[in-house]
C-alpha cells in the first residue's frame, strides 16, 4: 500500500451534545497520509469542537478517534493560551524540543554502534530515529526557523521579547510559526489565515502545498482552501452530520450547485406527483358517483357488478391516498429562493443629485490620525471596495458614513431619497440609530440590524423572529414567509432566543434584515465575516445584482476578485481612488 493511501487519523461516529443542543451527530471520516482536507460549515456547527475532540481537549459523548502509531499531532487554536510568560526564543526552543531529543538519541546510538559488538538492535533503532528526524525536518532546522519566521513576517521580533507583550496579530502568527516548526505528522489548523497579510498568506499556501504530513483545516477563506486542500468535509448546519467532497473549494462549489439543481428537479417532480394524485382521487371518486347501473334482468348480477365497481374505485382511491400520505409525511422541502435585494429605489428622485458626498473627514484616536481630509462622492452606480492593512481605519470610515461615529471634523451629505443599509463587522450596534450631527440632508434613515450585546434586560425573551421583524413593514405572516423563503432560517429556529444565536446565525439575521429593509445604498464592513460558504455565494450574487451604490471594505481575496467595482486604498489616513 502506498504512503498516500495509509490512514493517519480516523474519526469514527463522533457525537457531542452541549446541554440540549446537538453539536456533532455521528461524524465519521478518515484523514489519509499526505491528504489535505478543508472542514467547512456554518458558524456554530461544531468545527472547532471537532478539532478539540481530536486533540483530547474535549471529550466526545460517543465515538472514537484513532491516530496511527508513532504519529504526532499538532493543533493551532484560534486563541493561544498558557505561554504569555515565555520569550520568543523559549517558544522556538520548545517547538523544536522533539527534534533536539531525536538528535541527542541519534548521537547516543552512534556512540553505542562504535563501541558495541552486537549492532542489530542498535542499528534498527537508529534507522527508526533517523527516519523520524528527517521526516520532521531535523537536517535543516536553522534554515526552517529562518524561513518560517520570515514567511510569517515575524523575523524582526527580538527573541527575548515576552509572548504576552505581543499584539493580537503577532501572537497569532507566532503561534502558527511554532506549530509549523514542530512539523507534526497531522496538522490541525483552526482559521490559520486570521491576521495574515497577502504576502504571508501566499507564503503559507506554498508551505502547506509542500507539507509532507496530513492537514485538516477549518477556514472561511475560499481562495486559501482552493490553494491548499484536495478534499472538503462539510458539517451540515441542521443534521450536524458530515459529507465528503473530492477536490478543492471550486470543485465543492460545483458539486453543491449540482445538488441544488437536483433538489429543484426532485421538488418539482414531487409537486407534479402530488397534483396528479389529487386529480386521480377526485376523478376516481367522481366516476363512482356517476356510476350507471347495468340493465341485466338478474338482480344478483346487477348488485355484484355494482359492488365490484365500487370496490375497484375504492381500491384506486385508497392507493392514491396512501401514496399521498407517504409523500406528505416526509415531503421534499422547497429549495430556498435565491437571496435578492428589492431596494426602495426611485432613480427620478435621485436625478441630478449624488446619493452620498463625504467632505473633509478627519478622525484621530489620541495622537494617531486615522483619517486625514477624506473626501469623495458616490454616484448612482458606484461600487467601491476599500482595501487597507488591519488597523488602517476602514471600519472607522464606514461607521462615520453610516452615522455610527462622529468625526473630529467634516460632513456627510445624503440625498433625501437615500436609505442606508449598513452591515457592520461584528454586529455590535443597537437596532435603532440616532443620526449624528455630521449627517446633513432632509432625512437620515438608520439601518436595521441586530446585536446580541445590545439587547437590554427587557429584551431577554426576544426571539430570533422578533429581532428580525423589529421595525420592518409587513404583517407577522408576511415577514415570516420572507425570512423562511430566504433559506437563512428554518421554522423551528424562529422562536429561538435571540441572545442564544451563534455568530453565524446572527450574521444571517443581519443579512436578512439588510435585504428586508429595502435599502438603496449599502455600506458593508467585512461582509464575508461569520458567513457560511453556501450563504456567502448566494449573498455575493445578490450584491452583484443590486442596482444601487455599494461601498464596502474587505480583506477576503475571493470577494475582492468578484466585486466588479473600483478598488480604493486607505493608507496613512489618505483614501486613494
Amino acid at each position: 500500500m502506498s504512503m498516500s493511501t495509509l490512514s493517519t487519523l480516523s474519526i469514527s461516529h463522533i457525537s457531542k451534545i452541549f446541554g440540549y443542543q446537538p453539536v456533532l451527530n455521528n461524524v465519521s471520516f478518515i484523514l489519509n497520509a499526505q491528504e489535505r482536507i478543508g472542514l467547512v460549515g456554518a458558524n456554530g456547527v461544531g468545527k472547532s469542537t471537532l478539532l478539540k475532540i481530536i486533540t483530547g481537549e474535549i471529550e466526545a459523548d460517543d465515538g472514537t478517534i484513532t491516530l496511527s502509531s508513532g504519529m504526532q499531532i499538532g493543533y493551532l487554536a484560534q486563541a493561544i493560551a498558557g505561554v504569555d510568560h515565555l520569550t520568543l526564543g523559549e517558544l522556538i526552543a520548545e517547538s523544536m524540543s522533539n527534534l533536539h531529543a531525536l538528535e541527542s538519541r541519534m548521537r547516543e546510538l552512534e556512540t553505542r554502534m562504535a563501541n558495541s559488538n552486537s549492532l542489530t538492535a542498535v542499528m534498527a533503532e537508529y534507522g527508526e530515529v533517523s527516519d523520524q528526524f528527517e521526516r520532521y525536518g531535523g537536517y535543516d532546522m536553522d534554515y526552517r526557523v529562518d524561513s518560517v519566521m520570515d514567511g510569517l513576517r515575524i523575523a524582526h521580533l527580538p527573541r527575548e521579547q515576552i509572548f504576552g507583550t505581543l499584539s493580537g496579530g503577532e501572537k497569532s502568527r507566532v503561534g502558527l510559526a511554532m506549530l509549523l516548526l514542530q512539523a507534526p505528522d497531522v496538522l490541525l489548523l483552526d482559521e490559520p489565515t486570521n491576521h495574515l497579510d497577502f504576502a504571508s498568506l501566499k507564503w503559507l499556501e506554498d508551505y502547506l502545498q509542500n507539507y509532507r504530513g496530513s492537514i485538516l483545516i477549518v477556514s472561511h477563506d475560499r481562495q486559501f482552501l482552493n490553494r491548499t486542500v484536495n478534499a472538503i468535509i462539510e458539517i451540515d448546519e441542521h443534521s450536524r452530520t458530515t459529507k465528503r467532497y473530492t477536490g478543492d473549494y471550486d470543485a465543492y462549489r460545483r458539486a453543491k450547485a449540482a445538488e441544488r439543481r437536483k433538489w429543484e428537479i426532485d421538488f418539482a417532480n414531487q409537486q407534479e406527483e402530488i397534483k396528479a394524485l389529487k386529480i386521480e382521487m377526485k376523478s376516481t371518486a367522481h366516476q363512482n358517483s356517476n356510476y350507471r347501473a347495468h340493465t341485466d334482468p338478474d338482480k344478483f348480477v346487477r348488485n355484484f357488478k355494482k359492488a365490484n365497481h365500487e370496490e375497484t374505485v375504492s381500491k384506486r382511491v385508497h392507493v392514491a391516498e396512501e401514496k399521498l400520505r407517504r409523500i406528505e409525511a416526509n415531503p421534499i422541502l422547497p429549495p430556498p429562493a435565491p437571496l435578492r435585494f428589492l431596494p426602495d429605489f426611485d432613480p427620478q428622485t435621485l436625478a441630478g443629485r449624488y446619493p452620498l458626498t463625504a467632505s473633509h473627514i478627519r478622525m484621530s484616536f489620541g495622537d494617531r490620525e486615522i483619517l486625514r481630509d477624506v473626501s469623495f462622492t458616490l454616484g448612482l452606480n458606484s461600487r467601491i471596495l476599500i482595501v487597507a492593512p488591519n488597523g488602517a481605519g476602514k471600519s472607522t470610515l464606514l461607521k462615520i458614513l453610516a452615522g455610527q461615529l462622529t468625526p473630529d471634523s467634516g460632513t456627510i451629505a445624503l440625498n433625501p431619497a437615500v436609505q442606508i443599509g449598513y452591515l457592520d463587522q461584528e454586529g455590535e450596534i443597537e437596532n435603532h440609530v440616532t443620526p449624528q450631527r455630521h449627517i446633513v440632508g432632509a432625512q437620515y434613515i438608520a439601518p436595521l440590524r441586530t446585536n446580541q450585546s445590545a439587547y437590554g434586560e427587557s429584551d431577554g425573551a426576544q426571539s430570533a423572529f422578533d429581532a428580525f421583524a423589529a421595525g420592518l413593514d409587513g404583517s407577522e405572516q408576511q415577514l415570516k414567509a420572507t425570512l423562511l423563503q430566504s433559506g437563512l432560517f428554518r421554522y423551528a429556529e424562529l422562536d429561538r432566543p435571540a441572545t442564544g444565536l451563534s455568530y453565524g446565525q446572527r450574521r444571517k439575521l443581519q443579512i436578512a434584515r439588510l435585504i428586508a429593509s429595502r435599502a438603496n445604498l449599502l455600506i458593508l464592513d467585512e461582509p464575508t465575516n461569520y458567513v457560511s460558504l453556501d450563504v456567502l455565494e448566494s449573498f455575493e450574487t445578490a450584491l452583484r445584482d443590486f442596482p444601487g451604490p455599494i461601498i464596502a471594505a474587505s480583506h477576503d481575496r475571493r470577494f475582492i476578485e468578484q466585486f466588479n467595482g473600483e478598488i480604493w486604498e486607505l493608507r496613512d489616513g489618505v483614501l486613494s481612488q
